[in-house]
């Protein structure tokens, strides 16, 4: 996910979205922990995923205080 598509978002769908992400990388670290991930770069894109999210949520919170 790009950053101009995160920053298109309300801030309910970066709540609610954030919370998906991080079902993701908990199942991704599972599957890690399991040996069953093949692709370990979705760690790092989940984890990136995340902290452009809660950047923007930050800019919004900035924004309206």
């Amino acid at each position: 996910m790009r950053i101009d598509e995160v920053r298109g978002m309300n801030y309910e769908e970066l709540k609610r979205e954030e919370e998906n992400s991080r079902q993701e990388l908990f199942n991704l670290r599972f599957r890690w922990a399991t040996r069953q991930l093949t692709n370990y770069r979705e760690l790092n894109r989940v984890k990136k995923k995340i902290a452009r999210i809660k950047t923007v949520m930050r800019e919004i919170e900035l924004s309206q205080g």
